[in-house]
């Protein structure tokens, strides 16, 4: 059974879980498996979570997916959401339920947050998949960020930064 809901901090080990294993596949996150940490993923949904929204999928009891987004600390970008990110099992990858949680996502700042009226994420060049994911609900791209990533390959890439504004 799935059920997508807003995160709480019972699901930090198993948010863990899910991050570990998509860092482990090439290209599944902009950090690497070492760089995983549960004291990255307490930050970020203890952020999420005083400042901004979360949300997971579960299937079985495993959380197979999560999305996040937060307000940053100065005041005057307190009607921004930033740091978006999504993190798909791999397993789960390409079977629709991205789309269904940045969907969901979407529909509560639209409905729930009126005081956001832009919301940032950064995608990697090379994710066109995300890339089109973002703009199909109405994320623009707002520039290039040249030489940004340093892949594994040790090859630079470009980061594309994009808004979506209410």
């Amino acid at each position: 059974m799935n059920m997508l809901r807003k995160t709480n901090k019972n699901d930090i080990d198993k948010i863990y879980i899910l991050y570990k294993a998509t860092a482990s596949t090439l290209g599944g996150l902009a950090r690497d498996k070492e760089e995983i940490t549960e004291e990255y993923i307490s930050n970020f949904v203890t952020q999420s979570l005083s400042r901004g929204l979360s949300l997971v999928i579960e299937k079985n009891g495993d959380i197979i997916g999560e999305i996040h987004a937060f307000r940053p600390e100065p005041k005057v970008f307190h009607h921004i959401f930033s740091e978006l990110t999504i993190c798909i099992h791999p397993d789960h990858q390409g079977t629709g339920y991205g789309r269904k949680l940045f969907s969901r996502f979407m529909t509560i700042i639209q409905d729930e947050t009126q005081d956001i009226k832009r919301v940032e994420l950064i995608a990697r060049e090379s994710n066109a998949k995300a890339i089109s994911l973002y703009q199909s609900f109405g994320f623009e791209i707002e520039g290039c960020l040249k030489n940004r990533i340093n892949s594994i390959s040790n090859k630079l890439e470009n980061d594309i930064p994009m808004g979506w504004l209410r």
